[in-house]
């Protein structure tokens, strides 16, 4: 198999072995909106070749090396309409969770099994009428979820969604959502507001990226004290500004009258 490291600016540093499926229909890049940095047969050599070159780009790392995903296998039928999986639907769950990482190609794209997508599963997943042991989801409905706005970014081999997951079980355990409030959870956000102005001003990568991250934990941490998940809100800013058209003016964009 030829495995691919492509680049899309500003954006990322990722692996595939179908460029078509995976970054041009997946994640709606032209061919003039990305660069192939790597093409290579040998998945030990690509793996490591994505990590350096997403620390030399500035990127964030992979927690996981591409190959060990890769190495997750089910034994799925893919049709055009359906994916079966080859599991009663009550035994479905765990397989999938000791599965995250494995993907598939269907018609419609490209598939990857982690936290969100296992909970679209379950909620949509049917008993097959000619084996009560196995189950299966219509390929065309998943596909249209995995397309919002949401995922379209997180598709393939990571799970930043989960992040947020993790964020909000290291504040619950510590005691923050019973103890702290918004007022406090502001009051921090611009204390990490402060260390991103310093460090962008002596350029500093590194402290830059760790002071975007805090912002995020904190948003992240201020969204559920007040009632919602950063995840919806993210969302729902996002199906705002998408359709706003406008242009660059000293750099920063303005957004044209209504």
């Amino acid at each position: 198999m030829t495995y691919h490291i492509y680049h899309i600016p500003g954006r990322k540093i990722g692996v595939t072995q179908n460029l078509e499926a995976r970054v041009h229909t997946q994640q709606g890049y032209g061919p003039d909106e990305y660069e192939v940095l790597a093409t290579s047969d040998d998945i030990d050599a690509i793996s490591e070749l994505e990590l350096q070159l997403q620390k030399e780009y500035g990127y964030r790392i992979d927690r996981e090396l591409y190959k060990n995903l890769k190495t997750k296998s089910m034994k799925i039928n893919v049709t055009e309409q359906t994916t079966t999986f080859p599991y009663p639907i009550s035994k479905l769950k765990g397989n999938l969770m000791d599965n995250k990482g494995f993907q598939w190609e269907t018609s419609h794209g490209l598939f990857v099994i982690n936290s969100e997508s296992i909970q679209w599963i379950m909620n949509h997943v049917q008993t097959s009428m000619y084996n009560d042991n196995r189950c299966y989801v219509y390929n065309k409905a998943f596909a249209k979820w995995f397309k919002t706005p949401l995922f379209e970014e997180q598709i393939i081999d990571k799970e930043p969604i989960k992040m947020f997951e993790d964020i909000r079980e290291w504040a619950k355990v510590r005691g923050l959502y019973e103890k702290g409030d918004s007022k406090t959870q502001y009051i921090k956000l611009q204390e990490e507001a402060g260390e991103l102005a310093k460090a962008l001003l002596n350029k500093d990568k590194v402290e830059i990226e760790d002071a975007i991250g805090d912002m995020v934990v904190v948003l992240t941490n201020l969204a559920h004290i007040e009632g919602f998940t950063i995840e919806n809100c993210i969302n729902s800013a996002y199906n705002v500004i998408n359709k706003r058209k406008g242009k660059m003016i000293n750099g920063t964009f303005v957004k044209d009258e209504d």
